[in-house]
């Protein structure tokens, strides 16, 4: 079921668009094997890199909801993202012993060298920026994670250069 004619249109414009459409009937077996809701947010993810609203709207059509009640279940996992991740996606821990230990300076100063706030992306498509709330490595504290690769014991000065790693 679709929310409105807006969410409507732009569902039958991605019709006619071939990874939505290819995407569309993956979503259709996975219904047709009981597959779930979740599971289909999570091909979406996978396909995407994050859940596109015609993405959204191809799963609450095919399992015959509402965007809104796709958009509930998705929000409430924090694998989703609902916007377009960066080439490099920036995980900064705020959890208790990285905050302790001066995280805040930290994102403070990503905020300022990537010229973004937490949550954005780069307008050239290149940095996402977000948090954690615990990567295991207290120890370690402050930590970030650039993809996979961890940055222990980080401090703010350190940040610039640590950037510029990946704008070669």
């Amino acid at each position: 079921m679709i929310e409105n004619k807006e969410e409507s249109l732009a569902c039958e414009s991605c019709k006619t668009n071939d990874i939505f459409a290819t995407f569309a009937e993956r979503v259709k077996e996975i219904r047709a094997k009981n597959g779930t809701k979740l599971m289909a947010l999570q091909e979406a993810q996978v396909k995407f890199g994050y859940l596109d609203k015609d993405a959204m709207n191809i799963i609450a059509n095919v399992f015959q909801t509402t965007t809104n009640d796709i958009y509930a279940i998705a929000s409430f996992y924090a694998q989703f993202k609902f916007v377009k991740q960066g080439k490099y996606r920036i995980a900064l821990c705020l959890g208790t012993a990285c905050y302790v230990r001066g995280a805040a300076k930290i994102q403070q100063k990503l905020e300022e060298v990537l010229q973004m706030k937490m949550g954005e992306t780069s307008k050239d498509g290149k940095f996402t920026l977000g948090s954690a709330r615990c990567v295991g490595c207290c120890g370690l504290a402050p930590v970030m994670l650039i993809n996979e690769k961890v940055y222990p014991a980080v401090k703010p000065d350190q940040v610039p250069d640590i950037i510029n790693e990946y704008n070669n």
